[in-house]
């Protein structure tokens, strides 16, 4: 009778079990809100622990004043003030932004007709390229910003090949520890954050569309303007966005290849916290970072939408 009762129990817990989950499921569809909710809460813990939480301690932090004995909660308008009364933070943030907008530039230039190549190859050929493509992303980002130095160094690849066809003859130092090494580096770094967007906006394009269009007498270039371009324009937005909040925020490859013509904006924000633990001006520092990338989401969503762009829809 023992054996009987325990070989019972898992049987009636399994019914009792499966009573359940049929109650809950028919709880959820009678309160469809219930179910809504079920799936909002956790999304709503995330975003509130990790974005606004901690924006909202930035901008509180932001009005507190620093001392050599910390930080002091005294609501104050001097960090603010202290950016705008010093041009050098002024003109770091404008150098960063152009530094980032370049970037941004010359990755989409170099980026679109090689997606668009990628797009239109063979599977085999495509896959191929695709490997090399997400290489970059294997190694790291120390790696791939110190690979720079034997390359543009005085005894550099660059320099040596210089001086072996004459066209130098003497070492030349423009090429590293200034904006252009940076800009450089930052391409290589970030150049797959544009290729992939594009790519899979291109890669998913109806290739109906493209014969309607040259049935309809459209040259090539005419079927590539009205009809190629806009409809890859989430994958280029997405890339454009990506690739500038990137380089605007870089700090490590100013830091090791900028010298002193190539420090950003990024590189004084983590001095703040790391460097003179001046918190509450950082904070103000990463407010206005953050005002920036807010107002290219904003210019961004003016050209197409934003779902599509982070979505899964082209």
């Amino acid at each position: 009778m023992a054996i009987e009762g325990a070989a019972a129990r898992p049987a009636v817990s399994a019914s009792v079990g499966r009573s359940a989950r049929r109650d809950l499921l028919a709880l959820l569809n009678r309160w469809g809100w219930v179910k809504v909710l079920l799936f909002l809460v956790p999304a709503c813990l995330l975003l509130t622990f990790y974005l606004v939480i901690p924006i909202a301690m930035l901008i509180v932090m932001s009005f507190y004043r620093s001392t050599l004995f910390g930080v002091v909660p005294d609501f104050s308008w001097n960090n603010y003030l202290h950016f705008w009364r010093n041009p050098m933070f002024p003109n770091l943030l404008l150098r960063s932004i152009r530094l980032a907008v370049t970037v941004t530039a010359i990755s989409l230039l170099v980026s679109y007709p090689f997606a668009y190549f990628l797009a239109r190859g063979t599977r085999r050929f495509r896959t191929t390229l695709l490997i090399l493509v997400m290489v970059p992303f294997w190694t790291s980002y120390l790696i791939r910003t110190m690979s720079w130095l034997p390359i543009l160094g005085i005894k550099g690849v660059v320099n040596y090949s210089l001086m072996t066809l004459q066209i130098v003859s003497n070492p030349v130092e423009v090429f590293l520890f200034n904006q252009f090494s940076v800009v450089l580096t930052l391409i290589h770094i970030y150049l797959p954050y544009m290729v992939v967007p594009i790519y899979l906006s291109l890669d998913r394009l109806d290739g109906r569309l493209l014969e309607a269009a040259s049935d309809l007498g459209a040259n090539p270039l005419r079927t590539f303007w009205h009809v190629t371009l806009p409809l890859s324009l989430p994958g280029v937005v997405g890339g454009i966005v990506m690739v500038f909040i990137a380089a605007f925020g870089a700090y490590v490859t100013p830091k090791l290849l900028g010298g002193s013509s190539g420090i950003m904006f990024g590189n004084v924000l983590a001095d703040q916290y790391s460097g003179t633990f001046n918190w509450p001006f950082g904070a103000v520092l990463a407010l206005i970072m953050i005002a920036v990338v807010l107002g290219l989401l904003v210019v961004a969503s003016r050209f197409t939408r934003l779902d599509a762009v982070f979505g899964a829809r082209a």
